[in-house]
């Protein structure tokens, strides 16, 4: 189905206090084919048209924020519903970036639902907090009887490369995983700039990159442990962790370079893929470019 635009005057989408995006899709299977079967939106969030690097049986969906950063008052939402036995990999063509704020908070909410095996991928590129950023981000995935979620975040507090520091702001963030019988993941955080968490052993220990990389819906064989485990190299610049909980995989990344966390967590997804999907790691083409 064609993507449909919402009407800005009926719908409000742009205000005064900023953006109101949603985008919704629906991944079906039909005749073989994992196929983007329904793609609407309102205001500036949206996909482009479903690619198929690795065969019918996947398929890659980039998620599109054209006007670049989340500002003070934006609120952005998306719903992603994956039919029975269907498979998607959401990626972001680029940095997800929290503008400053003189006080208004900006919002965004990923809701994912994986019906019976089917899977869902949410591979973005790095997210970035400006100094002074007001941000509150939240993920929450339902998982179906023997339905599978892959994804990661990687967070930058300040523009390291800018020589920025996250030093004003507040940062609050949720990640919630239900299986079909019982929760398997919640985390949560509320974040202050000026809370002391950036120097804390306990916190960013003086670091400016955290990552988290999660799979749930297997138990990982202890083989795969170990052979994550050997990709963990002995480097004094950054702290790095895989832990096995039921049914739940979790890496983690503490240090000062994001594409060293994105490049980490890409030779993770290659080897925990296979035994997630039973299908090998094909990057999307947005990540060569």
């Amino acid at each position: 189905m064609p993507a449909v635009q919402a009407n800005p005057v009926a719908r409000g989408l742009g205000t005064a206090t900023g953006w109101n995006a949603r985008l919704d899709l629906r991944i079906e299977r039909r005749e073989g084919r994992s196929v983007l079967a329904h793609n609407e939106h309102q205001g500036p969030l949206q996909v482009q048209k479903a690619l198929y690097p690795e065969g019918p049986d996947i398929c890659h969906v980039a998620v599109l924020h054209p006007p670049g950063g989340i500002a003070a008052g934006d609120r952005l939402g998306i719903d992603t519903a994956v039919a029975r036995g269907a498979r998607v990999l959401l990626t972001t063509p680029g940095a997800t970036k929290w503008y400053r704020s003189e006080g208004g908070r900006a919002e965004q909410e990923l809701r994912f639902h994986v019906e019976t095996d089917g899977v869902l991928e949410w591979l973005p590129r790095e997210t970035i907090f400006f100094d002074g950023a007001r941000p509150s981000s939240t993920l929450a995935v339902r998982l179906g009887s023997g339905a599978k979620f892959l994804g990661w975040e990687i967070l930058c507090f300040g523009r390291a490369a800018s020589g920025e520091c996250w030093r004003r702001g507040q940062v609050e963030l949720r990640t919630r995983i239900d299986g079909p019988e019982r929760l398997l993941w919640n985390e949560s955080a509320n974040l202050r700039a000026d809370g002391g968490f950036q120097q804390s052993p306990v916190g960013l220990a003086g670091h400016s990159v955290s990552a988290t990389f999660l799979a749930a819906g297997l138990d990982p064989a202890p083989g795969l442990i170990t052979a994550c485990r050997e990709l963990v190299a002995d480097r004094p610049d950054c702290h790095r962790g895989i832990t096995a909980l039921p049914r739940v995989f979790v890496a983690r990344y503490l240090g000062d370079s994001s594409e060293q966390a994105f490049h980490w967590f890409r030779d993770l997804w290659s080897l925990v893929r296979p035994a997630l999907l039973g299908t090998l790691a094909r990057s999307p083409r947005l990540w060569a470019t």
